[in-house]
């Protein structure tokens, strides 16, 4: 079975990459700063395309009380998950720390829309740590409870 990430999901990310690379175009601190926060992010997003978002697809047929053997293939990535968790959580430190040099930078060089945008990333990151990993851990254990019976 093939587990997607949700869509709205995908462009969230999609949205903030671009964010990313417009400022990482911009010439001196921040341009810099941005560069820093891009080497922590990337295989970040990578991984969390891999195994941390895709089992998030399954929540509407679950919400609507389908639940098919075919699921238990998302157990993979959520025993994955679970277990890359300190992982993941470590990469988020690593670029909030990167976000808020980005802000102090953008800040000092008068590019107000580029704190924003680094603000919105560190809550994206939170609201990944809060909802979306526990979330994506408890379809595992659901699924896993559902099937057994």
């Amino acid at each position: 079975m093939n587990f997607k990430v949700p869509h709205s999901l995908k462009v969230e990310h999609e949205e903030l990459h671009g964010e990313l690379v417009k400022a990482m175009k911009i010439p001196g601190r921040v341009g810099e700063a941005a560069r820093t926060v891009a080497t922590f992010l990337h295989q970040h997003f990578v991984h969390e395309e891999e195994f941390a978002l895709p089992p998030l697809g399954l929540l509407a047929p679950l919400a609507e009380g389908k639940v098919t053997p075919e699921m238990r293939q998302v157990l993979t990535l959520t025993d994955k998950l679970k277990a890359e968790l300190p992982q993941m959580v470590a990469e988020h430190q690593a670029i909030v720390g990167a976000l808020q040099k980005l802000v102090v930078a953008a800040e000092a060089e008068g590019k107000p829309e580029v704190a924003r945008f680094a603000g919105k990333l560190m809550l994206h990151a939170q609201t990944e740590e809060e909802v979306l990993y526990p979330t994506a851990i408890l379809i595992g254990e659901y699924v896993k409870i559902r099937l057994a019976k």
